[in-house]
Formats: C-alpha cells, sequence, structure tokens
C-alpha cells in the first residue's frame, strides 16, 4: 500500500470533483454547531509521519471514492461511505477472527495426529489467512484515509501569506510579502504514473512559513502535519505555535461563512483541526506539562468559540478526556471515546491475532539480519536456526502462577531462589509485560533533544548523586530557550539501568560458583528469548549488565557451557545490529503483526546522530528535510506501542521483580562483589604455600 507515491491529489493542480462534494456537504454542516458523536479523531498517526504522501496511494483513493454509491451515476455521500466502510471493516475482521481460530485449532490437531489431509489444508489456509489479514489491513487504511476531513479545508500554496496576514494586526509590509520569502522547494522528477511534472517538495522554510504551510493542501495527506508536530519545538514554543493557531481563529471566526470556497472559512475551519491534532497526539508532552498553556487555550475556547462555534464543546471535551486518560479516570471518557476505545480493544485483539499467526508461519525461518563481518557469529546463528525455535514461546500464553509455590511477601528474604525455579521463558514474558508499561507512557518528543538532558552515548544518562531536576539545559539544548521539555526519557533510562545494575548484582551476591554458573546461562537465555520476542530493551539492559566490568571476571564464565557462552556473542551481535540503522526496526512487515519494544538509549542516540550539524540554511530558513527525517525515525515509538504483547500477567512474579530490582538499583557492584569469595579465583591451598616458600628462598638468597 505504500508504495508508489502517485495516488491523484498530491499534486497542487486540479481539485476533483470529489473532493468538492465532500466541501460542501461539511462545508454547510460545519458552522452549525454539528453533533458532538459526528467528529472523529483527525490526528494523522506514526504512519503517515513515517511513509509521508506514500502511506496513501491511488488504490485507496479509487476505492474510497466508490464506497456510498449504489449507481455509478449517483452522486458522492459521505454518511453512506462511512456506513459502508464500517460494516465491510466489522464483516472483514470477524471472518478473519473466526478464520485463524479454526487455523489454531487445525494447528493443533496436525501436531497430535499428522495426518496427511490436514498437512494439506494447512498450506491453504494459511494463503487465505494472509489474504484476509491484507484486506482488513487496507480497510483500515481506508478508513484512516477517510478520517482525514481536515484536508477538505486547504489552500493553494499562493494563499499562504493571506494565512499569516489574517492573523496579525500590523499589516504593514504584508503586501510584499509572497511565498518565497516563507519557504523554499525543490522540484522532483515528474512521476512515472502519470507523465506529470515534477512537483514541488518543501525543504526550507521560516518558523512563520512552516506553521503557515499547515494551512496548505495536502498537508495532512502527505504527512506534514504529523512531522511538524512531532518537530515544532526545535523553532518555536508551544506557546507561539498556540498563539498562532488562536490568532487566525479570532481574525476569521466572526467573518467566516457558510460558504465553504472563501479563504476566511477555510483558514477558520483548518485552524480547529490543526488544533484538535495537537490534542490528540501531543496532549502529554505540551499541555499537561504546561498549566499556563492549557489554560489559555481552556480561556480562549470558553470565551471565544463555545458562544459561536459547535467546535468549542468538542475541544473542551476532548481536553477533558485526554486529562482523564492521563490520570486513569476512565470513566470521565466521553460516549463517543468508549467507542473508539472499544474499537480500538478489536484491533488490538486482531493485531493479537496476527502475532499468532506469524509466530506459526515464521517458526521455521527464524531468523535476525546480522552484519556480514560477523563471521563466526553469523555461521552460529545459522546452524542454530535448526534448533532456534524451541526456545520460542507458544503462540497462546497460560499463565504460569501455579508453577511458583513461594511466598513472595519479602522479595528481599526469598533472594534469588525465584530465580532459579522459574523457567527462562516465564521471567522472560513477565520482564516483558513490565517493560511494556514503562514504553507505553512514552512519546515521540521525549527521545528529541536528549544532549540537553545529559545523555550520552556509552555512559549512565544521569549520575546517580545528581537528580534530573538538576540537569542543565543551556548546554546542547537544541530546543528554544523557553521551550518546556518533558524528561521522561530519563526516567526510562533509568529504569534500564536498574535492571542492567540488578542484574549484575544477582549475579555477583551468589555464594558459589555453580550458582553463578546457572544464573548467568539463566540471564543470558532469558535475554536470548527477549530480543527472539522482539523485546529488544530488556535484551540490551540484561547485555549491559552482564558486561559490567566485575561480572566479565568472574571464574564462572570459564566453566560456562560452551552453547550456553555463545549466547553472548548473539547479543551483542544483536546490539551492532541495532546501531546499524535508525529504521532498522521498521524493514519489511514483521513489527506490524509482532510486538516490538526498542532500546531507548539506542534509540535516543540514533536522533542524536541526525541532530548533529546545523538545523537552518545561510538565509536563516529551517532544514525541513532535516526535520523530517529526525520525525521519521521517533515515529517508530507510535508504531510500536500500538501493538502490545499478550502474555498473561503473573502478579506474584511481576511483584517479586519489581522488589528485586528495587532493591539493587543503587547497588555498588564491586562492593558486593569484594564480600563474596566466589567472585575471586582460586588459588589452591598446596600451591599457594609452595608459591609462598619459593619466594622466601629467593628472598634469602638476595641477602646471602
Amino acid at each position: 500500500l505504500q508504495s508508489n507515491g502517485c495516488g491523484p491529489g498530491f499534486a497542487e493542480e486540479n481539485t476533483s470533483s470529489e473532493e468538492q462534494t465532500i466541501i460542501k456537504i461539511a462545508g454547510n454542516s460545519y458552522l452549525a454547531s454539528p453533533n458532538l458523536p459526528d467528529f472523529c479523531g483527525c490526528s494523522p498517526g506514526w504512519s503517515s509521519a513515517f511513509y509521508g504522501a506514500e502511506c496513501f496511494d491511488s488504490e485507496v483513493h479509487s476505492y474510497l471514492k466508490n464506497l456510498g454509491k449504489q449507481k455509478s451515476s449517483e452522486s458522492q455521500n459521505i454518511d453512506a461511505k462511512k456506513v459502508e466502510l464500517e460494516q465491510l471493516l466489522m464483516m472483514e475482521t470477524k471472518n478473519y477472527r473466526k478464520t485463524i481460530k479454526f487455523y489454531q485449532k487445525l494447528l493443533q490437531k496436525e501436531r497430535r495426529s499428522k495426518g496427511p489431509e490436514t498437512k494439506s489444508m494447512l498450506p491453504k489456509l494459511r494463503g487465505q489467512l494472509q489474504e484476509m489479514k491484507s484486506k482488513v489491513q487496507f480497510l483500515e487504511l481506508v478508513k484512516k484515509y477517510q478520517m482525514m476531513y481536515a484536508e477538505q479545508w486547504g489552500v493553494e500554496s499562493y494563499v499562504l501569506p493571506t494565512v499569516i496576514h489574517n492573523g496579525k494586526a500590523d499589516t504593514m509590509d504584508m503586501a510584499s510579502m509572497d511565498e518565497s520569502s516563507l519557504l523554499l522547494y525543490y522540484n522532483t522528477e515528474k512521476h512515472q504514473c502519470n507523465n506529470q511534472n515534477g512537483v514541488r517538495v518543501l525543504q526550507a522554510g521560516t518558523p512563520l512559513g512552516l506553521m503557515a504551510y499547515l494551512y496548505s493542501r495536502n498537508a495532512f495527506l502527505e504527512g506534514y502535519v504529523q512531522q511538524f508536530l512531532y518537530t515544532f519545538r526545535y523553532f518555536c514554543t508551544q506557546e507561539e505555535f498556540l498563539q498562532f493557531l488562536l490568532d487566525r481563529i479570532s481574525s476569521t471566526l466572526s467573518s467566516a461563512s457558510l460558504d465553504p470556497s472563501t479563504s476566511l472559512t477555510k483558514i477558520c475551519n483548518r485552524s480547529f483541526y490543526i488544533l484538535q491534532a495537537w490534542i490528540e497526539d501531543c496532549y502529554s508532552v505540551d499541555f499537561a506539562t504546561n498549566t499556563d498553556l492549557l489554560g489559555t487555550l481552556k480561556e480562549f475556547i470558553s470565551s471565544k468559540v463555545a458562544s459561536l462555534n459547535g467546535y468549542g464543546e468538542r475541544l473542551l471535551s476532548l481536553l477533558e478526556d485526554a486529562s482523564a486518560r492521563r490520570n486513569g479516570s476512565a470513566d470521565l471518557c466521553s460516549g463517543m471515546d468508549k467507542c473508539e476505545e472499544e474499537s480500538e480493544e478489536g484491533r488490538k485483539t486482531l493485531h493479537s491475532l496476527c502475532k499468532k499467526l506469524s509466530e506459526d508461519v515464521s517458526r521455521k525461518n527464524f531468523y535476525w539480519k546480522l552484519s556480514r563481518g560477523m563471521g563466526p557469529i553469523a555461521q552460529y546463528q545459522r546452524e542454530r536456526l535448526r534448533t532456534g525455535s524451541a526456545v520460542l514461546p507458544k503462540p497462546c500464553c497460560s499463565s504460569f502462577t501455579e508453577e511458583s509455590s513461594i511466598s513472595l511477601a519479602r522479595a528481599d528474604e526469598v533472594g534469588p531462589v525465584l530465580l532459579h525455579e522459574c523457567s527462562a521463558q516465564q521471567l522472560c514474558w513477565q520482564l516483558t509485560l513490565l517493560q511494556q508499561e514503562v514504553f507505553n507512557k512514552c512519546h515521540p518528543v521525549h527521545f528529541l533533544n536528549s544532549r540537553a538532558l545529559g545523555v550520552k552515548d556509552k555512559c549512565v544518562a544521569v549520575p546517580k548523586a545528581v537528580s534530573a531536576e538538576t540537569v542543565s539545559l543551556k548546554v546542547c539544548n537544541l530546543f528554544l530557550s523557553k521551550c518546556i521539555q518533558d524528561q521522561y526519557l530519563l526516567q526510562l533510562l533509568k529504569n534500564a539501568d536498574s535492571i542492567s545494575t540488578w542484574v549484575a548484582a544477582e549475579i555477583v551476591t551468589c555464594h558459589t560458583t555453580k550458582r553463578q554458573v546457572s544464573l548467568l546461562s539463566k540471564f543470558l537465555l532469558i535475554a536470548k528469548c527477549c530480543y527472539e520476542q522482539r523485546n529488544f530493551a530488556t535484551a540490551m539492559q540484561i547485555l549491559a549488565g552482564l558486561e559490567n566490568l566485575i561480572v566479565r571476571q568472574l571464574p564462572a564464565w570459564k566453566i560456562l557451557p560452551a552453547k550456553v557462552a555463545e549466547i553472548m556473542e548473539e547479543l551483542k551481535a544483536v546490539e551492532v545490529f541495532l546501531k546499524s540503522d535508525s529504521l532498522c526496526l521498521m524493514e519489511g512487515d514483521r513489527f506490524k503483526t509482532l510486538p516490538t519494544i526498542p532500546s531507548a538509549h539506542v534509540l535516543a542516540m540514533h536522533v542524536q546522530q541526525l541532530e548533529t550539524g546545523g538545523f537552518t540554511m545561510t538565509n536563516g530558513a529551517h532544514k525541513w528535510t532535516k526535520l523530517r527525517n529526525i520525525a521519521k525515525v521517533v515515529s517508530q515509538v507510535h508504531a510500536f506501542q500500538e501493538n502490545p504483547y499478550t502474555y498473561a500477567p503473573d502478579f506474584k512474579l511481576q511483584s517479586y521483580l519489581r522488589q528485586r530490582i528495587t532493591h539493587f538499583k543503587d547497588a555498588d557492584i564491586s562492593a558486593l562483589a569484594a564480600d563474596n569469595c566466589a567472585n575471586f579465583h582460586q588459588i589452591p591451598a598446596e600451591k599457594h604455600s609452595r608459591k609462598i616458600q619459593d619466594t622466601l628462598r629467593r628472598m634469602k638468597a638476595t641477602f646471602q
């Protein structure tokens, strides 16, 4: 679906009759205070920032064009399109669920009986499932395209100076301002699919020009709006951006007519949609952390918008719902959002079914793309392919609380006993769920400007003696000085550091070499299981704990089984793979069906590399090509959060792991190791005595 980017509507020349009809329908209903349930989310989402104009191709556009038509001669109808699409998506999803459940039963039957009929049916059914899955995903993409009603209020590029003019009290020198003074473009080659002339692509712009470009036609569909929401803090503050939008609303709201063709009506309506997309996507990083910004917006809506336009009520409701979700108050959500949450839950269930299918399909050909220079490691990986499926969890995960009968009243009293008794797979699942809980709270914006937070390569993000509040934002700050930055990334990295310290501490506190070998093997197997399940965060945290200088010098490594010791090289190869490319986890379609948790530190380093170099050109314009690349990389955070792990939680085991991690989070590994004789190479007593006698004899000889 993200193939050619040759879909109609991406060039700025012609507006189709379909778009004109949509404008008329929506334009006549917008200013008449529509019912709130008729509004839908307008945030383009991560796929818009990642794929850009290629997110929706001509096939999606053509399919939507034919929806809602009983006859070829009938006119377009938005309501008919919406109803038909919802019915199709519900029906296809239901059929897909039934088929994949049947596939699961058939697979279990084949494993038990291995009958020839079952074997011949499985490949055909698997092919049908792949087709059904593709159709469901296509309909979801069409639905997202249909939801972008904001695009109908876009203006042509020559109107952009008017967008700026309408928000300015001082109109001096506005007549001489043209588009070339605001934005800089470069021309691409002509479209191969329709031989059109080259299309202009935005290259750079002034802060005012980049904000005005939000109003241009196709800014939503081309991914510009989502990319802007991720990166605007590099060239303007949240207050400046909000004021820009409110000024446009103030200057056009009273004069906006029911005629949707006027520029004032388009600017007014587009401003509301941009504001809604900002709230939907970035409330947690911009409004929740800045009470003054939130207060300014609420006061403006209550005093100037609510009395004139039904959209004011929608925005206030949207703010309340966003605040409720952040605070965990699900009861405050509106009826519309509850419906959205139900559909979201259904979609997550569908993702879990896709994951099960993908695990079954890829179980026999699982592998990781490693660097060609790995040599023996790559060879080892190829040899392990034949037996690697045994390590993978089964598709259907059941709770394993019955297997642990130890009381977890106090984890420090239980000690590492539970780590030895639980399997590596069990610990992998629960550590993954704990990591997912932390990862789901982060936002793509959290990974921007991390140098200002003290995040560096190959070192701890924040020294333990220094709190996050004392970190200076003046050094290497790429955001504007008055731009408020959420520091959740530091919590994410501190959590990672705590897990690494816990791994090292558990090993060095084992009082026998035999137990150390057992625990080393357990952690290596857990890390292997984690990265095979695409939980790279926990895998890299365990690797960091095992690479601790004290741990690496333990005698237990010498008697570790060779096959287990080779997993260490596997983990290092995975680390090289993760560092090789900022988008390596987004290759192919695996990330769409299999849950993924990236390494936060590795991702932050990739973003820092993209941030290296100047953000402005010699004429002072900000490089949009650079900002667009940054937005594309950080968008994968939302992509991974969209597809959660579905393991059954074991709350007792999770509580134990949390307590152990907290117990050792600030531990001094060298001090812990010094109290344990198992951490030192032992010299036999006779050999030690003979060495002392030889030394004394040599000293005697020197004095004679």
